[in-house]
C-alpha cells in the first residue's frame, strides 16, 4: 500500500488497537492503547523465546 504517514494516521479510528513492543536481547515489553493515547492495563513482559511469544499472542 502506498499511503503517506497522513494518509496512515487517519486510518486509525476508535475501534483500532494500538500494540507497541519494545524489543531487546532477552526480554521484550508491550503495551496496548486505543486511539487517544489511553492506556489499556500494565505493559506485558515476555521473554524473547518461542514460549514467551506464545504466551504474549
Amino acid at each position: 500500500m502506498n499511503s503517506t504517514q497522513h494518509e496512515r494516521i487517519n486510518q486509525i479510528t476508535s475501534s483500532t488497537l494500538i500494540v507497541g513492543v519494545d524489543i531487546a536481547k532477552f526480554k521484550h515489553v508491550a503495551r496496548a492503547q486505543d486511539n487517544r493515547g489511553v492506556e489499556f492495563g500494565k505493559p506485558i513482559a515476555f521473554e524473547n523465546t518461542q514460549a514467551g511469544f506464545e504466551l504474549f499472542v
